[in-house]
């Protein structure tokens, strides 16, 4: 049987600016784990911002996402701008504040955000082709913005009604969702997972992701 080749989109490297890397960690473990072939990419641009993980505050550093991303991927990883959703079975988001500053702009703008243009054309043409999109954490807030408007997909950032709401004025119908749960938009073929919104513990995290991979791997038929 032909192995699947899964997208992992990056944001960085760090919950804080990045991707939240117990998130990403596991979704590439799962991934592997249920003989997945992956591959990583991120947006080749400086960061939003650069935040020290010890103090909470802004280092007014600047640093390129796919640089530090390749912290998560070992250094195996390409620009989104060369990736074509041919060369994917389905692709998935990891959370952390990267996903809401880098991927896209929901934690500066909210409801009003703007998604980056790479990561939206190829999140796009993955959807133009019926092909599954997972989102962890704060990662549905990419999904809202880009779908909401047209097929208003259903997906889940755990139970955060400020957070929903913003969702849901993006367009997208919100589904509260316990940490080991998923959320499944068959339609459409999202499937999101709230991870570090509700979790207390890795190990939560952990059970929503491995339903996550299984779920898109799942529906790449």
């Amino acid at each position: 049987m032909k192995r699947k080749r899964i997208g992992v989109l990056l944001s960085g490297c760090g919950v804080m600016d990045g991707s939240e890397i117990h998130e990403a960690t596991l979704t590439l473990y799962f991934l592997d784990k249920q003989g997945a072939d992956i591959l990583c990419m991120a947006p080749d641009k400086d960061q939003a911002d650069v935040v020290n993980h010890v103090s909470g505050n802004a280092t007014g550093e600047k640093r390129s996402i796919l640089n530090e991303a390749a912290r998560i991927a070992r250094g195996k990883i390409v620009d989104i701008n060369t990736v074509k959703a041919d060369e994917l079975d389905g692709i998935i988001l990891p959370g952390g504040f990267g996903a809401a500053k880098n991927l896209c702009t929901f934690a500066f703008d909210g409801a009003e955000c703007r998604v980056d243009e790479g990561v939206a054309r190829l999140l796009r043409e993955m959807h133009d082709r019926n092909k599954p999109i997972g989102a962890l954490c704060i990662a549905p807030a990419v999904l809202a913005r880009l779908f909401g408007a047209g097929v208003s997909p259903e997906l889940t950032i755990g139970n955060d009604a400020g957070t929903a709401a913003a969702l849901e004025k993006m367009g997208a119908r919100h589904k509260t969702a316990n940490t080991d749960e998923i959320v499944v938009d068959i339609k459409n073929k999202i499937v999101t997972t709230p991870c570090y919104m509700t979790a207390q513990s890795i190990k939560e995290v952990g059970a929503g992701a491995e339903k996550l991979v299984s779920k898109i791997l799942d529906l790449a038929g």
